[in-house]
């Protein structure tokens, strides 16, 4: 049984997802199935590999974004009864470019801390990517959701039980945008009792160049827009949910969980940034 399942979320780039899928492909040696998430795509935009699309209008016309577009492709596994075949999902954005096998190097790490319930490689533009130690993890408050590989055990812990939807089975898709809900994710963790972490046994580049020149093709804001719309938007689902402020007063929330964890478990503290 394959342990992982990657999820590759796009959305009207079609010679992009087809890259990524095949890179994918290229470089699994029995580890990962692969699903790529058409994320409101028009039809004659859809890459060759789709496995699931959502086509509905609201879709069609505004797209899922990551945290939405995420708990969809969740959710249609867990409908396909696949849910439960996975021990890990890689979850992972088409704007994500690397070499190295992320998939093995990955699964290799998280199974070397059995507390980590995220585990992202190390962006090269990060400033962890400099101060991490060759080859090493360390665990973190704060990391932006690019790629990330997750533990079963902490989506079920933390994910939506009862009524699960594209809205909100893992991320809370109000937060449409994003903003700091990836920040969310890891409080949930460490209020389980789950770290995040990230490594540099492995790097990743983000390919801003997508948004940026290519806004029109994706059909979403150009990227000065995006940006704006992002914080606006976020900080309004932020004071309404949580009656913060700002980010930083979010990330003290964070680093809250983060220093009780290190009080739970004092034999990880080596692991600690």
């Amino acid at each position: 049984m394959r342990e992982v399942a990657t999820i590759i979320l796009t959305r009207n780039l079609p010679q992009v997802a087809n890259r990524l899928y095949e890179q994918f492909e290229r470089q699994n040696n029995g580890e990962t199935d692969i699903y790529v998430v058409e994320s409101g795509t028009s039809r004659d935009q859809l890459c060759d590999y789709y496995t699931y699309w959502a086509n509905w209008d609201e879709a069609l016309k505004e797209g899922l974004r990551y945290p939405r577009g995420f708990n969809f492709g969740l959710l249609q596994l867990l409908r396909e009864a696949k849910f439960h075949a996975y021990d890990y999902f890689l979850l992972v954005c088409n704007d994500v470019t690397f070499e190295a096998p992320l998939v093995p190097i990955l699964l290799d790490e998280i199974k070397r801390h059995p507390r980590v319930g995220i585990l992202s490689p190390c962006g090269v533009h990060w400033a962890e990517y400099a101060q991490l130690p060759a080859d090493q993890t360390r665990y973190v408050w704060h990391m932006n959701h690019i790629v990330w590989l997750v533990r079963r055990s902490f989506v079920e812990t933390v994910m939506e039980r009862v009524s699960p939807s594209h809205m909100n089975l893992l991320y809370d898709g109000a937060n449409f945008r994003g903003y700091c809900a990836d920040l969310e994710l890891i409080i949930k963790g460490y209020v389980n009792e789950y770290a995040s972490a990230v490594t540099n046994r492995v790097s990743f580049e983000e390919d801003t160049s997508l948004l940026r020149d290519q806004a029109d093709l994706i059909r979403t804001d150009p990227l000065s827009i995006n940006q704006r719309r992002v914080v606006e938007e976020g900080r309004e689902w932020m004071h309404r949910k949580y009656g913060f402020t700002s980010m930083s007063q979010m990330q003290v929330y964070a680093r809250t969980f983060y220093d009780r964890f290190f009080e739970l478990y004092p034999m990880l503290s080596d692991h600690r940034f």
